[in-house]
């Protein structure tokens, strides 16, 4: 085996399923997390069938499908409301798996924290790695408490701000993908037991998904500005934003007040086509490929990630060669999902121009269904 003592730095999902699944390869695992609190933010999340095989490869699969509202097909409508088309999306993660599933990303890091507990890895709280100094044979990780220590392998998984991106030389830095994102937890109605996404309305697009048996997560993707008037607050802003759109959005826009969970951000996009790794560094998940979210594979991007470099890491040999490797099985998979990510974003921006997003969509989920 080539290591035996990692550092994981970032403690989101792609960090603590590459702790999880080393620490189930029998490595000695710290986890270190720049927040003093341990938990997911409160907004929704789609996982599709790839993402749940990653998790049941670190077995939690159950716990999250137990969790959350498992589907196979997105409902496409008008902005009036009625249905245009319902589409059954591929099952990228086998047959034995649903296409996708809605839950929150607050109970998706529970269990994933339960596990990690459970598998013996050292979490760290409130530290962050500022440098460090390698070795032929190890290297030295120097931390935010003032301490050295010494591992085999430092993995980023710091996300799209990644500091540790920067202290290995990359100069990639997120770009703007045109469009920003509301996002809503609000509850639902027992009908509304799949995807669905709203066109043809005053936004670039509205949806939302089922995540539990009371709740669903609910978007609207705007301009990158957000739409927001002054003296409005989140919730109105959303209510205003919703107007047009009707049918279950009726439901929806009438069920958030103030009270409710709401969330806005640019969406942004990164790909470093360049190494991932210096040495005996190296970086996965959103600190070197972020998606918008227009395919819906971003959870599915790091989970992957993390379960094959606890492999490549792990292998005989060289760790040279191994995290090489790794790299060169992971890009064109995650350029795949970029691009049509990408793409679709221009379509929704640029309505009148020719384009297919559902066959792209159907195109693209088909071929991540072959093995990662």
């Amino acid at each position: 085996m080539t290591v035996a003592k990692v550092l994981v730095v970032g403690g989101g999902i792609t960090g603590t399923v590459a702790a999880i699944a080393l620490a189930q390869r029998g490595i000695k695992v710290t986890l270190a997390e720049k927040s003093s609190k341990y938990f997911g933010v409160g907004h929704g999340i789609t996982i599709q069938g790839n993402a749940l095989k990653a998790l049941a490869q670190i077995g939690v699969a159950e716990q999250v499908l137990a969790k959350g509202v498992p589907f196979d097909s997105v409902s496409v409508r008008h902005a009036d409301g009625h249905e245009l088309v319902r589409v059954q999306t591929a099952k990228t993660g086998g047959e034995e798996l649903p296409s996708t599933m809605g839950t929150l990303r607050s109970d998706l890091q529970t269990i994933l924290v339960g596990k990690l507990h459970e598998s013996g890895v050292d979490l760290r709280l409130g530290l962050s790695l500022t440098g460090f100094t390698e070795g032929p044979d190890n290297i030295d990780a120097h931390l935010s408490d003032g301490s050295t220590e010494t591992f085999d392998l430092i993995i980023g998984a710091d996300g799209i701000r990644s500091h540790t991106r920067t202290l290995i030389g990359i100069t990639e830095n997120p770009a703007p993908s045109g469009m920003g994102i509301w996002r809503v937890v609000t509850g639902r109605t027992p009908a509304m037991d799949t995807a669905a996404v709203y066109y043809h309305g005053p936004a670039y697009k509205a949806g939302y998904a089922p995540i539990s048996e009371t709740q669903c997560y609910a978007y609207i993707l705007t301009d990158p500005a957000g739409g927001k008037e002054d003296g409005w607050t989140d919730a109105e802003t959303v209510r205003k934003l919703a107007e047009n759109y009707r049918g279950t959005w009726d439901y929806l826009r009438d069920s958030i007040t103030e009270a409710t969970f709401v969330n806005f951000s640019p969406i942004e996009w990164l790909l470093v086509e360049g190494p991932w790794h210096k040495g005996r560094i190296i970086m996965i998940g959103d600190a070197v490929h972020a998606c918008p979210p227009l395919v819906a594979q971003g959870a599915a991007m790091c989970t992957e990630d993390a379960v094959l470099l606890a492999d490549y890491a792990t292998r005989d040999g060289d760790l040279e060669a191994n995290l090489t490797a790794f790299e060169a099985r992971r890009k064109p998979r995650v350029k795949l999902v970029l691009d049509a990510s990408l793409q679709m974003a221009e379509w929704e921006i640029h309505p009148d121009a020719e384009g297919d997003p559902a066959g792209l969509m159907a195109d693209t989920l088909t071929k991540l269904a072959a093995p990662a």
